[in-house]
């Protein structure tokens, strides 16, 4: 453990990137971490859209037949849960197509990202060419509104004027 603690010390970036990579914690994670351990914020910024776009084609490509093969198996349940789950967001994108998996991506709320995105454009049949370019613009908007806070938060923005005022009120 401590051998992969002191390489990702040495490879900041890289770190970044990969964690930007997951499911799960994509940028959302990715950014505050980066401008925490004072990595430039546009370099933070660009690898952690590098890297929060890395799975994209792949999950768009691989969802459908991966689930068909899940439910053949005894992780069924499991395969279905998520397929459910992804299919419940399924609905808006539906509705408003590009722009519907826009807003689902760029919502940097759990629950959302490129990760569901793109299994939610799998799962509905979305032309690649249309998924495509509405995951990475709305990765492209999580990503400024989770740098944006993070900024503000590391050079206590939201301390003084208005927002400490909320905050105050809020405690």
């Amino acid at each position: 453990m401590a051998e992969i603690v002191a390489y990702f010390e040495q490879y900041k970036e890289l770190g970044i990137f990969a964690l930007s990579a997951l499911p799960i914690t994509e940028l959302r994670a990715a950014v505050p971490a980066g401008i925490a351990i004072g990595i430039h914020p546009l370099l933070v910024f660009l690898l952690c859209v590098a890297g929060n776009m890395l799975p994209v084609p792949f999950v768009l490509l691989l969802a459908r037949p991966i689930f068909s093969a899940l439910k053949k198996t005894k992780l069924f349940g499991f395969a279905k849960r998520i397929e459910d789950r992804a299919m419940d967001k399924s609905t808006k994108v539906q509705e408003k197509s590009m722009m519907g998996l826009f807003l689902l991506v760029a919502i940097p709320l759990p629950g959302t990202g490129a990760w569901t995105g793109a299994l939610v454009a799998s799962l509905i049949n979305m032309r690649y060419k249309n998924a495509i370019p509405a995951i990475f613009l709305g990765v492209v908007a999580s990503g400024i509104i989770v740098m944006a806070a993070s900024l503000m938060l590391k050079y206590g923005l939201f301390s003084s004027g208005l927002a400490g005022k909320i905050l105050e009120f809020l405690k």
